[in-house]
């Protein structure tokens, strides 16, 4: 059944306040994916706080028009069945999901992604993006790097206390 018009300008603004707010908007083409496929994909994604819509291409870009920051996004590969996953925490999580889905759903077929500050990214752009960690799991990372010199000197010098605790406890027995 169409949507009425009122119902095309409801679609359209719930896009464009996405698009505001996604810090990475990334475009899939779903093509051949099973009705259960997609509803286990959306709970994925909501999971990892991403919000995933399919939406006519007609409406996005009408969409992406009305988004001050995106009006300058060539749009051209908006075409075929595709699903748009939003975040607006993280820009790496739309596309972590949407990759690790695609490892066992082969049908999921990254097209680009639109990033905050209006440019569209290239679907081998978005697959690098999918390979890099997540943003806690870099702050991670980093508190580890800086806390190994602290780790490496009490370590040496609980080993040496020991040492020395041995040593003295041997002296006190003799």
């Amino acid at each position: 059944m169409a949507l009425t018009k009122t119902e095309k300008q409801a679609v359209i603004d719930e896009v464009a306040e996405l698009l505001g707010a996604s810090k990475m908007t990334v475009v899939a083409e779903y093509k051949g994916t099973t009705v259960k496929a997609m509803q286990a994909l959306r709970r994925q994604a909501r999971d990892n706080g991403t919000t995933l819509k399919v939406v006519k291409n007609r409406l996005m870009r009408q969409a992406v028009l009305r988004t001050d920051a995106l009006k300058a996004v060539d749009t051209s590969s908006l075409e075929g069945m595709l699903v748009y996953a939003f975040n607006s925490g993280d820009e790496v999580a739309p596309a972590q999901v949407l990759n690790a889905f695609a490892k066992t759903n082969p049908s999921i077929k990254f097209v680009g992604a639109i990033s905050a500050d209006g440019s569209f990214l290239s679907a081998d752009d978005v697959k690098a993006l999918a390979g890099l960690p997540s943003k806690n799991d870099l702050i991670a990372q980093v508190i580890a790097t800086l806390l190994s010199p602290v780790h490496d000197i009490t370590n040496g010098l609980s080993g040496n206390l020991h040492a020395l605790l041995d040593g003295v406890a041997d002296k006190a027995t003799a």
